[in-house]
């Protein structure tokens, strides 16, 4: 993405708040024709104070007047300006997260599977960050700078042509320098910022698996790679640091030479003459304000190439291909009876390796279909094309005879209720993560939720029981009372169709016997797909699926397999060899 397709994109962003920049860019000017309009008075007041007893002190003291109402009427656009700017600034900022955010809740999940999370976040938060520095400093910097240069020249033309000629013909070499150390700062800004999300998602990965780390005594390791990442974000960010700040000082010389033309040049036309000390010292003024703003702009242009780099990297997430709609036509699963039926199922995540080919199976409502097989046989694939987060390559997936490509996905998965291995708690209270999909429940039926979970015991010992406040991802609960309480959470919604994907790999022999029977009960009634190592938890199962390599190897109920003496019974006699 080019500096040129970022500029227009922000450009759109910006149009939403015209009347802002409106508002700006009318305070810049009056702010500008303000501060210009001083030093013409600072000038006349030099001229009432030439000589020995030719002081005009009356006209001094209507110039002072004037100058308090001036400087007055400066701060107030000013002010003015700012808060302006502010608003534009950081609307886009809150609109860009929020496009950003979206887009999140849009996206496949092979791009955030297929993403480091903590890029993504760098993306989200440090990148919009650094982006709405840069712009702040566009607004506020830009606009005055510009109606300066413009309205110095007007007033300096206005007092004497030749010096002003004398500016204008120096200053294209500070544009030149400002311009050429600019394009060499962008990519060292993209790549300083590329870094830093590496960074970012290495830091995320550490933290979020420290366990694992001190388990295994990874601590040297990971300080090491963070080093080496830490080095490469040092070097590129001192590269992009020290190209940028090369900018203030050679538009500064520039700008010096600017300021020493207009003395010679006005103090040889003054002894001639040709115009008076308070002239000269109006016109050494705005040849004084006439070259900082080149020094602010070369200052912006420089903050804008950071910011543009960090904006290209948002937009990119705010672009990226979302997952395919739910069509027009698409019905509203109702009344679910779960009669599931795949006929001729291909899936793989990637084309050159194939996992499930040509998957067949119809299941009637109220039936237990319990999957078993080795690590990596498509067990946990299946139940992601069953919730449709992600669509099959070809053949079709029906619920109640409606191929789910055709059906909401809202309403698709609010049909199935799912506890998986890997626990998901929010910031919150118990009883908001256990009513997440019964917001409407109420404390009685919570708490029998709870109970049939197992999970009441253990709330009630908490500091203010279902009123209790957890952290992110469930805090310091442990393992198994995450997984509990996500089985209160099933237990609450009762949807007509069930996905338990080793459900209670984490909780105790004793309490997993009892959760095991609180199930049977829920089950009842209910289409079910149950993913397990431990066989000994679906031999009541209507149907078993023996996956290996993607393949239904075996099927059928638990004595017909154990009586097949195939992979489905090596498997069972592994677990209860005597």
């Amino acid at each position: 993405m080019t500096q040129t397709q970022i500029l227009k994109k922000v450009l759109k962003y910006i149009k939403k708040y015209n009347i802002y920049m409106i508002l700006s860019i009318i305070a810049a000017f009056v702010t500008v024709i303000s501060t210009l309009y001083l030093p013409i008075l600072t000038g006349d007041a030099v001229d009432m104070i030439i000589g020995k007893g030719n002081v005009n002190l009356k006209g001094i003291k209507d110039l002072i007047i004037k100058m308090l109402i001036v400087i007055v009427i400066t701060a107030i656009s000013q002010w003015i300006m700012n808060i302006s700017n502010n608003k534009m600034a950081y609307s886009i900022i809150q609109d860009m997260r929020n496009k950003a955010f979206e887009r999140l809740q849009l996206l496949p999940l092979k791009y955030i599977d297929g993403h480091p999370h903590g890029d993504v976040v760098s993306r989200v938060v440090a990148d919009v960050d650094q982006f709405s520095e840069g712009l702040l400093m566009g607004f506020t910097q830009l606009f005055t700078g510009i109606i300066t240069i413009v309205g110095t020249l007007i007033f300096m033309f206005s007092i004497n042509v030749k010096i002003a000629i004398v500016v204008v013909v120096i200053t294209p070499v500070s544009l030149f320098v400002a311009s050429f150390i600019a394009k060499k700062t962008y990519n060292m800004f993209k790549l300083q910022s590329e870094t830093r999300g590496e960074q970012t998602a290495f830091i995320d990965e550490i933290v979020g698996n420290q366990k694992v780390v001190q388990a295994f005594s990874r601590e040297d390791e990971s300080i090491e790679t963070f080093d080496e990442i830490n080095n490469r974000l040092e070097k590129c960010s001192l590269k992009a640091i020290f190209f940028s700040s090369l900018t203030n000082p050679s538009t500064r010389f520039v700008n010096s030479l600017v300021y020493t033309g207009v003395g010679l040049t006005g103090a040889l036309a003054a002894m001639r003459g040709s115009m008076s000390v308070g002239q000269l010292t109006v016109f050494l003024s705005y040849a004084n304000q006439y070259t900082k703003p080149f020094n602010e702009i070369s200052g912006v242009i420089t903050e804008l190439q950071n910011a543009l780099a960090c904006a290209g990297r948002v937009f990119e997430l705010i672009e990226e291909e979302p997952r395919i709609p739910d069509s027009k036509a698409a019905v509203v699963l109702d009344n679910v009876k779960g009669r599931i039926k795949l006929t001729d199922v291909c899936f793989s995540y990637v084309p050159e390796k194939k996992l499930i080919e040509n998957f067949n199976l119809t299941v009637e409502p109220g039936q237990r279909v319990a999957i078993v097989g080795p690590t990596g046989c498509g067990k946990t694939t299946l139940i992601n094309l069953l919730m449709r987060f992600y669509d099959v390559n070809s053949g079709r997936i029906e619920v109640d005879g409606n191929d789910i490509r055709n059906v909401t996905r809202a309403s698709l998965r609010t049909n199935f209720g799912m506890v998986l291995q890997e626990t998901w708690l929010k910031a919150g209270t118990i009883r908001d993560n256990i009513c997440m999909g019964k917001p409407d429940a109420t404390d009685e039926e919570m708490i029998a939720a709870a109970k049939a979970a197992h999970a009441h015991g253990f709330i009630k010992r908490l500091s203010n029981g279902y009123d209790t406040v957890i952290g992110e991802d469930g805090g310091s609960l442990s393992q198994g009372q995450k997984q509990l309480l996500c089985i209160a959470r099933i237990m609450l919604s009762l949807p007509p169709m069930l996905i338990l994907d080793e459900a209670t790999s984490s909780i105790d022999t004793r309490t997993e016997i009892k959760i095991q029977q609180a199930f049977s009960r829920m089950m009842k009634g209910r289409t079910s797909f149950i993913v397990a190592h431990r066989l000994s938890t679906i031999k009541e199962s209507d149907i078993i699926l023996v996956m290996k390599d993607g393949n239904v190897i075996e099927q059928g109920k638990h004595e017909e397999l154990l009586a097949k003496g195939g992979f489905y019974s090596n498997l069972y006699n592994s677990q209860f060899a005597k």
